[in-house]
């Protein structure tokens, strides 16, 4: 998961965990000792283990935080939307604590303290969150970035990058164009290579170059780029620069070179076992929580339409090198939604969809079916979504590297559910390409552990559904 995020990215949310985690478990001491200072009998009842109980308050909390994305290294959420995720994370995590304290009664601190230690860490928390949003956004603390190029492909950073959201953790100081190179950026932003790249670099403090010439064959000051290496600057290629910042695979910077050359693809056995073992536990933990849920949502469909209908419906899909398979789901439109055998993209406030079809689909009830996908084999619990045979071949006719997304098998949930809206046209498959292709590069398990636990965003927020 970490490979292409910045190692400095990563320091910043190691520190921000670990400063809550730290924050949290003083909130629950600080609880504690406001419900019980004035009853020594009862601060030593409830004070013994203390450290383990804090411990296991925080980390459950801070489970509910990463649910609603709170540690992922782009935020791009408003002050009011931050404060209403760092409010539904604490609501989730205090009833894993409930959970928690059913299965291990020994961490059980009593109703009065867990409210008091809620209260606390939520003031806390989005108190030092403030504080640390600021701190990180100044720039003396940001990579300084220089941009070796001028033309089409390095106006990219700039037209792509263009908000303060984008380049969190570093300033592009400015773009330097290479010989004989038409420039595509504003004039305001060019720099003038008067002195060696090395030396100009060095005297500017520069922490990274990103390589972004439009035509590399000769135009490369490959001596001075060396030097640069030598004194400790980072010389990184812009496809690459672009998929570790945003998240995603630029299409229109990358070439069949750079797939072949670049890290990732893992499909060694381990991997694939890891991935496996993954599905069947968590489909199996799925299923098992969510069967009184599928029970009444049939019920609700069959009460809706009658005796006769079908409650599932089954649609082809493409799957892992490009097998086509059965994928099942609750029904959620009419029956004659496609009488006419063309299938189409959903829309917003889509005719076909029944009431109990609109709310199913809005809180994806109607996706539990394909957790029989899952424990079969034809799909994995995360990974790009499966398209429809129809779709796959004009999309994989149109957008290049489309056929990459079926080198694995289709998920339930992904990376690009997370990351992009709903998809319902040619124009957001290849936004979504973008995301899917960046999951089949990077996967592995820690990434999948974190695709699902932020999934509970998309489902409590009803993100993207149609």
């Amino acid at each position: 998961m970490f490979r292409f995020i910045h190692r400095q990215n990563i320091r910043w949310l190691l520190l921000l965990g670990l400063a809550e985690l730290l924050l949290l478990s003083a909130s629950l001491n600080a609880a504690m000792f406001l419900r019980y200072f004035r009853q020594p009998d009862e601060w030593a009842l409830y004070a013994r283990h203390m450290p383990e109980r804090a411990l296991m308050f925080a980390l459950v909390i801070q489970l509910g935080l990463m649910a609603l994305g709170q540690y992922r290294s782009h935020i791009r959420n408003s002050w009011f939307g931050l404060l209403t995720h760092q409010l539904v994370g604490f609501v989730l995590g205090g009833l894993g604590l409930f959970v928690m304290y059913y299965l291990v009664p020994q961490g059980y601190v009593g109703r009065g303290v867990m409210g008091i230690a809620l209260l606390l860490g939520y003031v806390g928390t989005c108190a030092f969150r403030a504080a640390y949003l600021h701190v990180r956004d100044v720039e003396v603390l940001r990579r300084r970035v220089l941009v070796l190029g001028a033309g089409q492909r390095a106006a990219q950073i700039h037209t792509g990058m263009r908000r303060r959201s984008d380049r969190q953790g570093f300033r592009v100081v400015g773009y330097m164009p290479a010989p004989g190179e038409t420039t595509a950026v504003p004039a305001e932003y060019l720099l003038q290579g008067n002195l060696p790249i090395h030396v100009w670099a060095t005297q500017e403090q520069i922490d990274e170059i990103v390589v972004a010439v439009d035509d590399r064959r000769g135009t490369l000051p490959m001596a001075e780029l060396l030097e640069c290496r030598q004194l400790g600057i980072a010389i990184t290629d812009l496809t690459t620069f672009f998929e570790r910042e945003s998240g995603r695979v630029q299409l229109l910077l990358t070439n069949p070179s750079w797939l072949i050359f670049s890290q990732g693809f893992d499909v060694t056995p381990l991997r694939r076992f890891s991935k496996r073992c993954f599905d069947l536990g968590v489909a199996g933990l799925v299923l098992l929580l969510t069967f009184p849920l599928m029970l009444l949502t049939a019920l609700a469909i069959r009460i809706e339409s009658g005796p006769g209908q079908p409650i599932l419906y089954r649609q082809q899909r493409v799957g892992e090198r490009g097998r086509v398979f059965d994928l099942i789901k609750f029904r959620s439109m009419r029956t004659d939604a496609e009488m006419d055998g063309i299938a189409r993209w959903a829309s917003l406030n889509d005719d076909r969809v029944t009431r109990v079809g609109r709310f199913i689909r809005k809180v994806r009830l109607d996706e539990l079916p394909q957790l029989w996908n899952v424990l079969k084999g034809e799909m994995s619990f995360i990974g790009p979504r499966p398209e429809r045979p129809q779709f796959v071949a004009e999309l994989a006719r149109k957008i290049e590297y489309y056929g990459l997304r079926h080198s694995m098998k289709p998920g339930l949930a992904g990376w690009a559910q997370l990351r992009y809206p709903y998809g319902a046209s040619e124009a957001d498959a290849v936004e979504k390409l973008k995301y899917d292709l960046y999951y089949v590069k990077n996967h592995n398990l820690l990434f999948d552990m974190m695709i699902l636990i932020q999934t509970v965003e998309v489902v409590v927020f009803a993100r993207g559904a149609r």
